[in-house]
């Protein structure tokens, strides 16, 4: 509990009925926004050409037909009575349920917890993590959590009902989410050494929730007896590391064997939990090391398919996200309250027993035939060589933060976006496709939109602070025109008038006695679609990173986080196609060159 009382009023979700429903784009301004997009990505003038009639067509040409009546049908399904979203459905679908990839790196996010400098014990660590959550999932689940509001209005607060109690579930070819009673499962399950624990943080008996000397006691008798405990043959935990389709066989094989009853009993402790708490054997230090811990757990000390707090044996701290129902802003927002909770001393550590004696927590038992076991072996091999072939490289760059960026009279995120076009282009002499989340959470049901941060500005820019011709004067005008560009494609994406979300509603309705028009046949739609970088920005003092992969083999995973006086940065990629390395070098260059030319531009300025 946090150190507050009083009855609170119920308005988590109070908002919900007053949001607009996601908009439609004008196709037009689509099309047209479109093209722009692609200009930079263009190598010769026939491409840009055949870009350029393909979107005319589009608009007003041979296809312009089948397109309008493409805009008419997406039209009609967002209005459509009872709809709450013409996206919602689709995204979650073809975004993440659908696809068979593995989790980790592909989908899954991790953060790095700021450490507490008072705790080092990674038991301690744990329970007042434990404790901190409890106090957000009981604001959340009394529905007393402030919803969370933009200068014009709500923002739809729907992904919080999977945060707590929620797990998916693997199926052959598309996944589920399944949700479960939050006052019938106030437990949490702990994994060590492989092993699950099923821990409740609410005694039974008198139905008050754990202090944290007994959460810590608890956690000290799950680690006496994990010590004890052969390491299990077939860790389950490692099934949940691999392809969906063959966690989903698996998963069928071990709840319908002659032990299924069992198995079936153990899985459903871990997926109706809380949450899950990772108690790792390790002792990370540096940024990729404790990135690597966090988001693998060596593949079997976690289960990806629930929300994950993970304590390393040093009792640095992180959280693993499984993205498919609710999207960072959701996670960071209960990582941040735990976290500044902790810090400022706003989580009771010192409360009351929940006064009556506790039992032990409960081994989860899973027994498991040879066929099993080699599932389990399977999944592990498969892990390690997936993640063997990745490298990571974070920068935790100190020359400066957001207030100083803002003294220069820019927004911070177009910034460091800037910043991480030039690394590239110094990388690889060319530009490079470029994603950042933009939620469009002001809508019911909103999720994420594309902000195309490669622009015609972009590039303008970057060419000219490699071109020793160009004075700073120039480069300062270029800059300043990329960075307005980007704070309107921002603005557009944030109110779901970007381009990607709209592309795809209109060729999801083409039927399939219709010809795919030329705009979505032409070879640039793909190219400008595939994000070589594929970008997200936090803002939190209380991590220190946070990392994803990349969404093409050929890509980078850039998370990056704006503080009050740093930047960081994380980038993941396939060993084989890049060296991640090198790029946060160059971008720690980049950081530096960009301000040097403010200052200089801004000196000769003031001189004249």
């Amino acid at each position: 509990m946090t150190k507050s009382s009083g009855e609170e009023p119920k308005q988590l979700y109070s908002g919900q009925a007053s949001l607009p429903l996601l908009p439609v784009p004008p196709l037009e301004e689509t099309l047209k926004k479109y093209f722009r997009t692609t200009i930079p990505l263009h190598k010769d003038g026939s491409s840009l050409a055949r870009t350029e009639k393909a979107v005319q067509d589009a608009i007003s040409g041979k296809d312009s037909a089948l397109v309008k009546k493409l805009q008419d049908r997406l039209v009609h399904r967002a209005t459509a009575e009872g709809r709450e979203s013409w996206l919602y459905d689709w995204w979650l679908s073809g975004g993440y349920m659908q696809p068979r990839d593995p989790l980790v790196p592909f989908v899954s996010y991790f953060y790095l917890h700021r450490a507490d400098p008072k705790v080092n014990n990674y038991v301690t660590r744990s329970a007042h993590i434990l404790k901190g959550m409890m106090a957000f999932r009981t604001m959340v689940v009394n529905e007393t959590l402030a919803p969370e509001k933009t200068k014009t209005g709500y923002m739809c607060m729907h992904g919080f009902k999977y945060l707590f109690n929620s797990c998916r579930i693997p199926q052959p070819e598309e996944d589920v989410t399944v949700t479960f009673e939050p006052a019938k499962n106030n437990h949490v399950v702990i994994v060590r050494n492989g092993h699950f624990y099923e821990l409740p943080l609410v005694n039974p008996m008198t139905n008050k929730e754990l202090s944290v000397p007994e959460i810590e006691i608890q956690l000290d008798r799950i680690v006496g007896d994990a010590r004890s405990q052969q390491p299990p043959k077939a860790p389950i935990g490692a099934l949940t590391s691999n392809k969906r389709d063959k966690w989903a066989e698996a998963r069928k094989a071990l709840i319908s064997g002659p032990n299924g009853q069992q198995n079936e009993k153990a899985l459903e402790r871990i997926e109706s939990s809380i949450a899950v708490l990772c108690l790792d054997d390790v002792k990370p230090i540096s940024l990729e090391e404790r990135g690597w811990a966090v988001w693998t757990g060596e593949g079997i000390n976690r289960f990806y398919d629930k929300q994950q707090f993970i304590v390393a044996a040093n009792g640095t701290s992180g959280f693993v996200g499984e993205h498919s129902m609710l999207d960072g802003t959701q996670t960071m927002r209960l990582n941040n309250f735990v976290l500044s909770a902790l810090e400022q001393g706003k989580i009771d550590l010192e409360g009351p027993n929940s006064g009556a004696v506790l039992d032990e927590p409960i081994l989860l038992e899973f027994s498991v035939d040879a066929a099993t076991e080699k599932k389990v072996e399977e999944s592990r091999k498969s892990f390690a060589e997936l993640m063997g072939a990745h490298a990571m490289s974070s920068l935790d760059f100190q020359g400066y933060g957001k207030n100083e960026i803002k003294k220069y009279k820019c927004s911070p995120d177009a910034w460091a976006q800037m910043a991480i076009q030039l690394a590239f282009y110094r990388l690889y002499n060319r530009p490079a496709a470029t994603y950042e989340a933009a939620q469009t959470r002001k809508f019911k049901l909103g999720r994420t939109e594309t902000i195309r941060t490669l622009s015609v500005e972009s590039k303008a820019f970057v060419e000219a602070m490699t071109n020793p011709d160009v004075t700073d004067q120039e480069r300062l005008k270029l800059f300043q025109a990329a960075a307005a560009q980007h704070i309107k494609y921002a603005k557009e994406a944030a109110d779901a008038h970007g381009v990607d979300r709209h592309m795809l509603g209109l060729k999801k309705l083409l039927q399939p006695n219709e010809e795919m028009p030329d705009v979505f046949k032409d070879p640039m739609h793909a190219e400008s679609g595939t994000w070589i970088l594929s970008t997200s920005q936090i803002s939190t003092d209380v991590f220190d990173g946070w990392g994803f992969g990349e969404v093409t083999p050929k890509g980078y995973g850039c998370a990056y986080a704006i503080k009050e006086n740093s930047l960081s940065f994380t980038l993941v990629c396939l060993k084989q196609e890049h060296q991640p390395v090198r790029f946060t070098e160059y971008l720690n260059r980049a950081l530096l060159d960009i301000r040097a030319m403010h200052d200089r531009a801004m000196g000769a300025k003031s001189k004249l």
